[in-house]
């Protein structure tokens, strides 16, 4: 008979946050274009363009717990609030990602979850769908993408189908524990099985530019600087 090691699982998991957070603090150095530049050397997909910031002033980057609401019937067990249970699974490494795409006028998302979540520590949200409250999240400085925002209540129109379950937001197949940027050029979404070699591409691609910046800065010509280099910095 097979015993579990409660001892050995820890260090597991701990290990595993360790990783993530690592991974975290990597791609909070970054900016989304850096990575969709990364995402084009890698024929990978996973850029969002047109995703308005709704609140907040700061870019976002994190790894994700998801969030599909729609309609139908809820998970089985005690009822519970939309986007809790999203909120007592994040960390600050995390950002919830929302999959609303029933088509029906109605939050995803609100003024009381985004102050849980602004307690919790939670990076912030990137939502295909509508959220509502968002004079409050502005209040609190709370970043949020949205695809559209509303007044009206989830209440008797659409339910939390599932937390950490997949989900495609902007047709996006996206996982529990893939990573997310987002700032005012785009949102991009980036699969755990990818992330370390994006990573790298990215941090080399943003490193060469800021040895662009810092030529022209120095007085070196615009077409001199990006000429060769800009041009073929994604091959190779």
């Amino acid at each position: 008979m097979s015993h579990t090691n409660p001892t050995s699982e820890s260090a597991i998991a701990s290990e595993s946050s360790a990783l993530r957070t690592e991974r975290v603090r990597r791609l909070r150095r970054l900016d989304a274009c850096a990575v969709s530049d990364a995402l084009d050397k890698l024929a990978l997909a996973g850029v969002e363009s047109h995703v308005p910031q709704q609140s907040g002033e700061q870019k976002l980057a994190g790894a994700i717990v998801t969030l599909k609401v729609g309609v139908g019937q809820p998970p089985p067990g005690p009822p519970r609030h939309l986007g809790t249970h999203a909120i007592e699974l994040a960390t600050s490494d995390h950002v919830i990602v929302i999959e609303q795409r029933a088509g029906i006028d109605a939050g995803c998302w609100g003024g009381l979850l985004t102050l849980a979540a602004r307690v919790r520590g939670v990076a912030g949200v990137v939502a295909d769908g509508p959220v509502r409250d968002i004079d409050e999240a502005r209040a609190y400085g709370f970043p949020i993408f949205a695809r559209t925002l509303t007044a009206r209540t989830a209440r008797g129109r659409v339910v939390e189908l599932g937390t950490n379950v997949p989900i495609a937001p902007w047709a996006n197949a996206v996982a529990a524990e893939d990573f997310v940027i987002a700032d005012r050029s785009a949102v991009v979404f980036v699969a755990a099985r990818d992330i370390d070699r994006v990573l790298e591409a990215a941090e080399s691609i943003a490193a060469r530019e800021a040895a662009m910046a810092k030529a022209l800065l120095e007085g070196t010509a615009a077409a001199a600087v990006m000429a060769g280099n800009y041009e073929h910095m994604l091959k190779g």
